[in-house]
């Protein structure tokens, strides 16, 4: 596994807490909290979006 810098989670209502890490060669990575070593990597820009939207309430379902 790379090594993940990873930020605090970041969590909803109810249960959908998520954190959001970046390694050294500028991947970025989103994981549920507490589940880091299932994680989902993209561009650092792919993954902003998913967030911009998930905060819009266009992709919550997916988390």
């Amino acid at each position: 596994m790379p090594e993940v810098n990873w930020e605090e989670p970041f969590c909803g209502e109810g249960n959908s807490c998520y954190r959001i890490g970046t390694d050294a060669e500028g991947n970025s990575y989103i994981a549920v909290a507490g589940q880091e070593e299932y994680f989902l990597t993209d561009t650092g820009e792919a993954l902003r979006r998913l967030v911009r939207d998930i905060k819009a309430g266009k992709a919550d379902h997916l988390l």
